[in-house]
């Protein structure tokens, strides 16, 4: 049996037009040598074939998801999107519970405003506050509306923003109460000074800036160059906080950038910053962000059965994660389909992400030399049969719109790439290296004339270093697991319903 190792490329796609290209503008030769001398395709990362609707770029949640899995997902959005066109969106248990159950006649919905379709939607926020004004319960409807900007063009909120003041309009009882960018609201990274400004006015009305209209502080925010991402949290004038007997819906799908917020509200054992219980009446999240949280969920997950890392377990074999914080969860939690706890013989190490910078154009090798040098100590010791990576820079720095620093990301997982590579090949290892989504190889976007931040529906690399071989054309990241398998010289359990993609010659 072959010992293989899988490395997923964070947001790394491929395109032709080499205009803001970070991956085209790198100096990178041994992708460029990989690309030339091994198996190299391209494959499906977005929209149908991976669970997601027509025109969505693919996620680094939803990656995995596919990646792990070995069959088309279904994804969140694609759920709840039927759901409200069958009407059965509105006869949702957890959602109507919430509304009833408020005592004092008050919800708030929060969650990130946007068509990004990455973390949440802003259709999914309409619908929740038609569904809350026909409750005869409810006489108050607070929004509680996080700004995009990072999955969406970094100016766009004030669309956003009025799109909702159109739509609410017909609904009197609603009203936005507050404002603050997704830096602050949905932080992944403990990053705790800033998502206690956001539970702040959330909670207590508790904000530098107060606003007649929303669009009054993203507008002023704007004329000090502040991006929708970065703008601090701020209230309504008339806003005083949330009340015992109060209702809360998080209209958030993706939980990985939900979970912090969640768990101030309503966590037992959280410390973030200091909080208190806030006598809620009802706390329910679209999806369930972990199983530490004790609350109704709109949409709970269904299982999926014999993921890459369910199956390598149960024939006995040693696997290992590894990744740096920022992208952790993705290569345990989400590429396990959803399961919390590590299978059997499954070993995890987290490198933290550096935290001595507020974005990570400013460091864009981030943590990855650690990383590398783990992974290489892993390898080294020849203990784990597959070993599964994740190399989180050109997605973090894509994410940042800064090209010349993505261009630095890319010629650094190149670098680091090839020390992985080398010390793989030295044992006889094989090696898979991949893609889950787009982002920095498009740096520009032409139609708002902003830094493109947000992913792309691109088709992302595929190559496979190890015997003569070739890859086939037409995959996805469906068949990433089965290609593994392969490689492995192991059988395809029934579930996967990808292929191998891996020709041998």
């Amino acid at each position: 049996m072959k010992k293989a190792l899988l490395v997923i490329l964070d947001g790394f796609g491929m395109r032709n037009n080499d205009d803001f290209n970070a991956v085209a503008g790198a100096n990178k030769p041994n992708l460029t040598s990989y690309i030339q001398n091994y198996a190299f395709g391209k494959i499906e990362a977005s929209e149908q074939a991976v669970g997601l609707p027509k025109g969505q770029f693919g996620n680094s949640e939803v990656g995995h998801l596919n990646l792990g899995a070995g069959r088309v997902v279904r994804q969140d959005i694609t759920k709840i999107d039927y759901e409200i066109e069958t009407g059965d969106f509105y006869k949702n248990e957890a959602l109507n519970s919430a509304l009833t159950q408020s005592t004092s006649g008050s919800v708030h919905i929060m969650g990130l405003l946007s068509d990004g379709g990455v973390h949440s939607h802003q259709n999914h926020i309409y619908e929740l506050v038609k569904l809350a004004s026909q409750n005869n319960n409810i006489r108050h409807i607070n929004l509680h509306m996080f700004l995009d900007g990072r999955d969406t063009p970094p100016q766009s909120a004030l669309a956003f923003i009025s799109q909702l003041e159109e739509v609410i309009k017909s609904y009197p009882k609603a009203k936005i109460v507050s404002i603050a960018g997704r830096y602050y609201a949905m932080d992944r990274d403990k990053r705790w000074d800033r998502l206690e400004l956001a539970y702040k006015a959330l909670v207590s009305a508790d904000a530098n800036t107060s606003f007649a209209t929303p669009s009054d502080a993203i507008s002023a925010a704007y004329n000090e160059k502040i991006t929708d991402e970065f703008v601090k949290p701020a209230v309504f004038y008339g806003y005083s906080g949330i009340k015992s007997g109060d209702s809360m819906i998080f209209a958030n799908f993706r939980s990985d950038r939900a979970v912090q917020l969640s768990d101030a509200f309503i966590g037992k054992e959280f410390n973030g910053f200091p909080h208190r219980d806030l006598g809620l009446a009802a706390f329910v999240t679209m999806t369930r962000y972990n199983d530490k949280l004790d609350c109704l969920v709109a949409y709970p997950p269904t299982s999926i059965i014999n993921t890459l890392g369910e199956y390598i377990s149960s024939l006995g074999l040693k696997q290992l994660r590894i990744a740096e914080t920022e992208k952790y969860p993705h290569v345990t939690y989400f590429f396990n389909g959803g399961e919390q706890q590590p299978f059997t013989n499954e070993t995890r190490i987290l490198i933290n992400s550096p935290k001595e910078v507020a974005t990570y154009d400013l460091k864009p090798e981030m943590s990855l030399p650690e990383v590398a040098d783990k992974l290489v100590d892993a390898i080294n010791s020849d203990e784990y049969d597959l070993i599964i990576t994740n190399f989180a820079n050109g997605d973090m720095v894509g994410h940042t719109g800064n090209y010349d620093a993505s261009v630095k990301a890319v010629e650094a997982l190149d670098l680091y790439l090839g020390k992985v590579v080398e010390a793989m090949r030295a044992h006889d290892g094989e090696v898979l290296i991949v893609a889950d989504h787009g982002n920095c190889e498009e740096m520009f976007d032409y139609e708002s004339q902003q830094p493109h931040t947000q992913h792309t529906t691109n088709l992302v690399p595929c190559i496979y270093i190890g015997r003569k071989a070739s890859i086939m054309e037409g995959g996805a990241l469906k068949d990433v697991a089965p290609s593994l398998l392969a490689m492995m010289g192991l059988p395809q359990p029934q579930e996967m319903t990808g292929h191998s993609l891996i020709v041998f010659k």
